[in-house]
């Protein structure tokens, strides 16, 4: 389970003394904490390890676009710390797919969805989100499925 090895992390951070590392997978446990109240409230629980993935690939999100930012305004210094939290997240992400292979994975879903138009992208990007949705980055994916729809 995801959970346990990010548990498993923040013990090793602490016994290693990683300060930052140890900061990130605090934060990481927090937000997963979060999820696990807010789905309380929630009739059906999904999987265990598809709700860390989730709560991991928006932390990604944001800390991609936290860089861009800080990088745009000539602050370094904050990306540079961005960039140290992303590196741990990325690490309990499963293995992202790389470009070709998304690509791929578009045009199989394209052919077997008849889609041919910009008014299909819903539906494209709906399945290849619910087949891969845990190993791609969806921010990109759409734009290379608008891509292969126009």
């Amino acid at each position: 389970m995801l959970r346990d090895s990010i548990k498993a992390a923040q013990v090793a951070a602490m016994k290693a003394g990683d300060k930052p590392r140890l900061a990130a997978v605090r934060l990481i446990l927090a937000k997963l904490k979060d999820k696990d109240i807010e789905l309380r409230t929630a009739s059906a629980v999904p999987d265990d390890d598809v709700v860390v993935v989730d709560v991991l690939q928006k932390m990604a999100k944001q800390r991609r676009e936290s860089i861009t930012l800080y990088e745009q305004g000539g602050r370094q210094e904050l990306a540079d710390v961005e960039k140290a939290e992303l590196a741990v997240i990325e690490e309990f992400l499963p293995q992202q797919m790389d470009e070709d292979a998304v690509k791929a994975a578009i045009e199989a879903i394209k052919a077997e969805l008849g889609a041919s138009s910009m008014k299909d992208m819903g539906k494209v990007v709906a399945e290849l989100k619910a087949r891969h949705g845990s190993q791609l980055d969806m921010g990109k994916a759409s734009g290379l499925v608008k891509a292969a729809l126009s």
